[in-house]
Order: structure tokens, then sequence, then C-alpha cells
């Protein structure tokens, strides 16, 4: 562009240049006046001035500069003269100029990015200054905000102790606030990675719990779990990690995000409450067994009495010293699971054969119910005989429980690939979906009016998942509201 006035500049390019510019505005490179050669209706609208108060004047009489700190390179002044000087772009991403509101006639807070390009002459020398300029008001208080946000979650995370990680998938790569460190034990200022916390975690959870949470959630998206871990003094403690994983447009799992937080001293009030379970359990276990035999002997003596109601009493009061005992030996066991006291004693032996003794076991408790076996052939399992029988007897009490007198309990076994599979199914009240997920949960109890005249602490279905996740089996319950349930698990085959 040659340096001429803007009389002389095209019109039909003046048109285009500035009416339709989203906001720009055309300065000489008179320094200092800067006298405003050209405006865009743009321009006009977004500072809420007039064209015959700007075209002609300087920029400074029209956008005062009385309030710009000296020090600050970006000022309008500053750039304009560094344009003229090195005859060069200059973009300022980022700036403050209120303006005034049309209605209230008070300043609102604005900000935008803006952009300085020179133009010119034929001599070579900047001639204009094209000034463009963006609103991003929305996008700056939107990081503002953000920002704000981050301060506050690291506050609050700073107050609880929960730190927070991010990793990416793909790449491996791992990041984390600064809680992490503390939490496993290290200096704040400690640098820590991916692979040397992975090694602080016991070597049986990271097999046994962490790897498997993790591929879990590559297909679920959720992540959770709690494990011990050790610090650099050799001290175990214990954490808590919850997580969920984004995935990308094709459902690939891209990064894994969640938190960490130090549970110990709630797991070592656990530990407390089951030593206190253990000891009451043991306790009671010692007048409950004299007392049953004390009242099998008394069944002995008077088995000959001519009064029905002796031998009533007596075979009712035995049933009751029975559940009291299974009860007893409910809470011990869980006691023992929990901290991981609980040990296999596994050997070789017939599934098939395990049921059928369980079952005649039952046969006394089971009343009017119709207990019906239908074996595989033959099945080996290398397994707790005991802990296994267990959790068959919890099935088979359950089911009398919640179905009706007269019903049929149905037990199977089947081999599916390389596992044995048990089943007990009844004509029930059934489990709805929502309790379903629930069920192998620690003393949950099914919230329902046709369950709340019926026993229990809800330990039998957890202690029974418990055992047969250490048998490297799965649990399951599938069930329909008034048709009955169908509970089952699964073990390896020997």
């Amino acid at each position: 562009m040659a340096d001429t006035s803007t009389d002389n500049l095209n019109e039909g390019l003046f048109q285009l240049l500035f009416e339709k510019s989203p906001g720009s505005l055309l300065v000489k490179a008179d320094a200092p006046r800067f006298t405003i050669a050209a405006v865009s209706d743009a321009y006009l609208q977004i500072t809420s001035v007039q064209r015959e108060d700007v075209v002609g004047n300087g920029f400074f009489e029209v956008f005062p500069d009385t309030g710009d700190d000296p020090n600050d390179e970006n000022t309008a002044r500053k750039v304009f003269t560094k344009v003229i000087e090195t005859g060069v772009k200059i973009d300022v991403p980022v700036y403050r100029f209120d303006i005034q509101d049309t209605v209230t006639k008070k300043l609102s807070e604005h900000y935008w990015s803006c952009s300085n390009i020179p133009i010119h002459c034929s001599e070579g020398k900047v001639a204009y200054i094209l000034n463009t300029v963006v609103d991003i008001t929305g996008e700056v208080k939107a990081k503002q905000a953000a920002i704000e946000s981050e301060n506050r979650l690291l506050m609050a995370a700073d107050a609880t102790g929960i730190a927070f990680w991010v990793l990416d998938i793909k790449t491996a790569d791992f990041s984390f606030s600064p809680q992490m460190v503390t939490i496993f034990g290290h200096q704040p200022n400690a640098e820590i990675s991916l692979s040397y916390i992975r090694n602080q975690v016991h070597p049986d959870d990271m097999q046994n719990i962490v790897l498997t949470a993790y591929n879990r959630a590559l297909v679920s998206g959720q992540y959770e779990y709690e494990v011990r871990i050790f610090w650099p003094d050799e001290s175990m403690r214990w954490i808590r990690t919850k997580g969920m994983v984004l995935f990308n447009d094709k459902n690939q799992p891209e990064r894994m995000l969640g938190t960490i937080v130090d549970v110990t001293e709630s797991k070592r009030d656990e530990e407390r409450k089951n030593d206190f379970i253990a000891m009451a359990s043991h306790e009671l276990k010692t007048p409950l067994t004299s007392l049953k035999a004390y009242i099998q002997l008394l069944e002995v003596k008077l088995s000959a009495s001519p009064d029905p109601f002796v031998a009533s009493s007596l075979t009712k009061a035995l049933n009751q010293v029975n559940k009291m005992t299974t009860l007893i030996h409910g809470f011990l066991d869980l006691s023992k699971i929990e901290p991981g006291k609980l040990h296999l004693k596994k050997n070789i032996f017939d599934i098939n054969k395990l049921v059928q003794d369980v079952i005649a076991e039952n046969r006394v408790i089971a009343g009017t119910h119709s207990l019906k076996f239908t074996p595989h052939c033959e099945v080996k399992v290398n397994a707790d005989r005991e802990k296994i029988g267990q959790v068959i007897s919890n099935y088979i009490s359950n089911a009398i429980k919640y179905s009706p007198k007269g019903s049929t309990i149905a037990l199977t076994t089947e081999i599916i690939e390389n596992h044995v599979s048990v089943s007990v199914a009844d004509q029930g009240i059934g489990i709805k979906p929502k309790d379903q997920e629930k069920i192998f949960q620690r003393f949950y109890r099914v919230e329902d009016d046709d369950m709340k005249h019926i026993a229990g602490f809800g330990i039998g279905l957890y202690l029974s998942s418990e055992i047969i996740h250490r048998h490297k089996g799965q649990i399951s319950v599938q069930s329909e509201e008034g048709k009955g349930s169908v509970f089952s698990f699964t073990l390896p085959l020997a």
C-alpha cells in the first residue's frame, strides 16, 4: 500500500477490509499521535464509540492510556511504536480493556486478543498499522474459573489427604498431585514414578487385586480396590484407589484417572473389631458346646417319656443351639477372612459326593422342602472340602428360608470348560435386580417387607463369596421376582 491518505485508498477494498472484518482499526504511523484513519463497524460496536468521534483523532485521544502500567510491554503505545521500529507483526494474546454498558453506563470487565500488522508504503517504511481485536472474555473467564476450581480441589485434597492421578494407557505417562508422595511414605519433594510405587504394593495384592482390577476396568470403565503397601521404612499401610477409564470414539481405553487415599486407620479399626468378634465368638463356643451336650443327654434320658411336649421342646432347643453354633462359626470365619488369616486346607475330592453329604446333613432342617440333586459325572476338584461344603450348606439354608414350604430345591453340577459349576435353585420370592448387585457384600440385607421376619446378619453370602474367590472361582446369582433364584459358583477342575 502506498503512503497516501485514506482518501486515496480503494473504496471497495476499504469496505471489504473494515466493514466485513470482526474488529479492525487502521492507524497512521505518525507516532506519537497515531491518527485513526479508518474503523470497522464491528470495532465501533464492541468499543461503544461513534465513527465521527474516532476517525481523524489520535488513538490515545479516543482510548486514553492513563491507567497503563509503565512496565507493561503490551500497552498499545509501546506495541505501535515497536511495530514501526521493527516493521513486523506483533500479537498481544490477552489484554484487558473494559467496555461501558450501554444501559447501565457501568464498565464491564472485558478481555481481548489483538494483532498489529504493519502496512508499508512504496519506500518500505511503515505507513499504517492494521489493529484487529477479538473478544475473548468468555475464554479468559472460563480459564480463570477452571484455575480457581482446580485450586479449590487441590486445597480440599490437601486438607483430606486425597491424591489425584492420571494415567495415559498408551504411553504409560503418569501424573499425580503432591499428596501422592506422602501417601506412599516419601518426603514431600521426592521424585517417584509409577513403577516405583507399584513396587511398594504387596506382591500378593499386586497379582491378585491390582492387575485384576486394571484388566476389568479396561472393559467396565470402573477402577476400585484396597491394597497393602510398604513404606520405605518397611511399615505396612493400606490405600484405597477409585477411578474411571476414558474411552475414545472407537471405544478404546485412552486414559485412566482417579484418587488414592490412605485408609490405614480405618483398616486398623476393622482389625480391632475383628479381633473382638473372634474373641467373643470363641468364648461363646465353649458354653454353647456344653449346652448342646446336655440337651443331647436329656434327649436320650427322656426318650421314653410319654409326654410329647418334652421331645418336641428338646428338638426345638437343639435346633436353636445349632443355629447359634452356625452363626458363631460364621463370625469366626468373618474375623479370619478380612485380615487374610483364613487358611485353606486343600485336597482332591469328588464335588458330587460333597453335595450329597451336605444334602444329607440339611435334610433335618429342610422340613417340608424337597431337596433334589442332579449330578454330573464324577468331578474332582482341589479345594478345602469343609469350606466348599459351608458354601453349599449356606445356599441350601437360604433356599429353605426364602422359598415356600412344599417347594423343590434343585441342586446341579456341570462341567463348563475347565471348571465345575455348582447351582442351587429355589422356587422362592426372588431378588430384585438392584439387590442382586449387592447381595454378596458384607452385612448386606435386602430391605423388603417379605424378608423382615427372616433372621440373619447378612454374612453368609459374603463369606461364601470370599471362600470361592480364594479358590479362584466365581460366584453369581440369577433371579426373577416371584419366580425364585439360582445361586451358583464355579471351581477349577483338579
